[in-house]
């Protein structure tokens, strides 16, 4: 009986014993838990003028609080960037450098009140963890970056302090710009092109066409690529629309790249050419508020080769063209060409510190026999360099950032070229505005 008590004993101490350890256990889970409470994000994405960068992300902060409730030093962000297209797709990870907080609504948009915070981070034409591109491969391509936004300060809120988020469940972004333009694709004897295209508030006059013929990294079948990798997006801005009265916008895409001849890469032909024009053609019949007479047609390096082709081939078609450090090498081109090419206004943008596409082979001899051979529209930008428009960039003793000599395109975007015409100061959107076949 005593040996019966005293196992009842031990049985009741043991049970307690291991009631007290599940209680302190749970509530030791409980504060772990309490502490890192999961939460979304979604990212804002712009176009600059070096290409794409994931400038803000929105965190759900679960409940409202008041403007003022968070600041740069609430949260720390987090990204790590991989492109499944490599063997080893990590690229790299880091934190980002938040530089501005407020309160929100959902769409980051800063509110009085609202249940969103809204992070401001650095970026910059060296800031790679910004950027949710990679160039890989002769290409670029969205890759995936995975953000953990950690707070690492209480918020103050009318139901008590927010604590221990912690953001990294993706909920959707926004793409600046780049989301109000629309996808397609066309089919011309086998070969297919993907597109990407914007259309101008609707009114009651024909509106002009702007094609851009993308570079050589912004092949594929994301149409997306092309607007995003430079700042495509440009020619849909309030600025270049005013400039206008409305356009329409094409940026066709090819599946490698517009250089892509008969015999080689810039042999003078493309395997793409008979395709393009029929995706133009196509568009503009779809589309009769287009008006025919003010199509223009340009492009960057490999979009800036295809249009002295579709010039050269389609002589008296176009209303005017923009090639920008354009591929087409002057030896490639005839005498007889040059008395088609000369049907088109044209106007030449390059810099002379180019060494992916020397002025001294491609723009300037062919703008130099354009002259020789009568034509009287046609125009030459040519600068120095390629650096910042911005003067948020400086290198280190202080001038203006220097890009690549190649990406003249910058100054295109940014609408920069101008030259005294007629007697007047006229920039390159101007004058391309009043171009009318």
């Amino acid at each position: 009986m005593v040996k019966v008590k005293k196992m009842l004993r031990f049985c009741m101490v043991l049970a307690a014993a291991t009631v007290v350890a599940i209680s302190f256990n749970t509530s030791a889970f409980a504060k772990e838990n309490g502490s890192k409470k999961i939460t979304s994000y979604q990212t804002v994405t712009e176009v600059h003028d070096w290409g794409a960068a994931v400038t803000k992300v929105i965190v759900d902060l679960g409940k409202p609080v008041q403007s003022g409730a968070v600041d740069e030093d609430t949260f720390t962000v987090r990204v790590r960037r991989s492109d499944d297209r490599m063997a080893n797709p990590f690229l790299e990870e880091g934190y980002r450098t938040v530089t501005n907080a407020y309160v929100s609504n959902k769409k980051g948009t800063p509110a009085a009140k609202g249940k969103y915070a809204v992070l401001e981070m650095k970026i910059g034409p060296n800031v790679s963890l910004g950027s949710p591109l990679n160039y890989y491969n002769g290409l670029n391509v969205w890759i995936d970056n995975a953000y953990t936004i950690l707070q690492v300060k209480d918020i103050p809120s009318n139901s008590g302090a927010i604590s221990g988020l912690v953001a990294k469940r993706f909920d959707g972004g926004t793409r600046e710009i780049i989301d109000d333009f629309s996808k397609g694709k066309f089919t011309h004897q086998n070969k297919t092109l993907t597109y990407a295209d914007f259309t101008p508030a609707k009114d009651k006059k024909k509106n002009p066409l702007i094609i851009w013929l993308h570079g050589g990294g912004e092949g594929g079948t994301d149409p997306t690529i092309p607007l995003a990798a430079n700042k495509a997006v440009s020619f849909a801005t309030e600025e270049t629309q005013s400039i206008f009265g409305g356009a329409y916008v094409l940026a066709p895409q090819a599946p490698t790249r517009w250089m892509q001849g008969f015999s080689g890469g810039a042999d003078g032909t493309s395997v793409y050419e008979e395709a393009l024009k029929a995706l133009i053609d196509n568009y503009v019949a779809k589309h009769p508020d287009i008006d025919e007479k003010r199509i223009y047609i340009g492009g960057a390096s490999n979009g800036g080769y295809m249009t002295m082709l579709m010039i050269r081939d389609y002589p008296g078609y176009f209303a005017a063209a923009y090639p920008v450090c354009e591929g087409l090498n002057n030896s490639l081109i005839s005498d007889q060409d040059i008395q088609n090419i000369k049907q088109t206004p044209a106007w030449f943008v390059a810099a002379k510190t180019d060494t992916t596409l020397p002025v001294a082979i491609n723009t300037v001899p062919t703008f130099n026999r354009l002259k020789q051979a009568g034509a009287e529209n046609v125009h030459l930008s040519l600068f120095d360099d390629v650096h910042d428009l911005t003067g948020l960039y400086k290198n280190s003793d202080g001038s203006p950032y220097q890009y690549n000599g190649h990406w003249s395109w910058i100054y295109v975007y940014n609408n920069v070229p101008a030259l005294d015409i007629n007697g007047k100061r006229t920039t390159i959107m101007e004058w391309l505005a009043s171009q009318s076949r």
